[in-house]
């Protein structure tokens, strides 16, 4: 059903009131993890999406009343407005960039100070999420970028999360979010052509590049191998959002616990 699973030792369901739920979703499987102040509590990975719909091995814990309930949605399709050129009446507007279609669903956000997210899921996963309030969901990777923001990121940082099969590039620009967009790709070499295009698209050079990588990469595997041969600096992650133990990589946990950043916003 899952993997990467922990619990410790002083989790307590009945104290879930004092707790915070972190729900990660993509398209096919799902990850989360309880949190109480800044300490991992619980979490698993790459959980089956049945699992919130028909609760069977996680009744007690998704049906449990929590002080906070945080859900990361992915998305099929995004677009990112200036604040000071959002409204909330041009939602409509800005969704039929998105060619949305009748089994999905659109939400507006802010992103950051500066952004506003419009982004369409699907409806399924929507619908499986609805029983926790749809005003507990923001787009799934709201808190890695308030997590790198939050790190003042230098100017020659290209930011990767990495998941099975969508890459998030990130980058700022004095402080100042410049950059956010997601591809899909299929192996190493599509990674690190995506990689390029977005390098190339910010005048980032290689050699003057540091990639900073997250998600489901280790230091040894190909996509790590495929990008150091065109980049002097590829390194993982080291920020750590909340208080982990020993056998959990924080690179591979930064966006799910990141999450734990966010609030709430609205569906349109």
């Amino acid at each position: 059903m899952s993997n990467n699973n922990y619990t410790d030792n002083n989790f307590n369901l009945y104290q879930a009131y004092s707790y915070t739920l972190l729900l990660q979703l993509e398209a096919a499987s799902f990850s989360y993890a309880v949190v109480y102040q800044n300490r991992l509590l619980v979490s698993a990975q790459n959980c089956d999406l049945n699992e919130l719909s028909e609760p069977k091995h996680l009744s007690d814990l998704l049906s449990a009343t929590y002080k906070n309930i945080i859900i990361g949605l992915p998305a099929t399709s995004l677009t990112l407005i200036p604040n000071s050129l959002f409204s909330e009446d041009h939602v409509g507007s800005f969704a039929r960039f998105l060619d949305v279609k009748e089994t999905e669903k659109v939400f507006a956000q802010t992103l950051d100070d500066q952004n506003t997210i419009i982004y369409k899921t699907d409806g399924d996963l929507v619908r499986a999420v609805e029983k926790f309030n749809l005003q507990n969901t923001v787009y799934t990777a709201r808190g890695w970028i308030k997590a790198i923001a939050k790190s003042s990121p230098p100017n020659d940082n290209l930011y990767l999360e990495i998941g099975k099969d969508i890459v998030h590039f990130l980058y700022f620009s004095s402080g100042s979010l410049r950059f956010y967009n997601t591809f899909e790709f299929k192996n190493e070499d599509e990674l690190a052509y995506f990689t390029a295009f977005v390098a190339e698209e910010l005048n980032l050079k290689p050699q003057q590049t540091t990639l900073v990588l997250s998600g489901d990469v280790s230091t040894d595997d190909r996509n790590i191998s495929r990008l150091n041969d065109f980049y002097a600096k590829v390194e993982l992650n080291k920020l750590k959002v909340l208080d982990l133990p020993g056998h959990i990589s924080s690179h591979k946990f930064l966006a799910l616990a990141a999450l734990s950043l966010c609030g709430s916003s609205e569906a349109l």
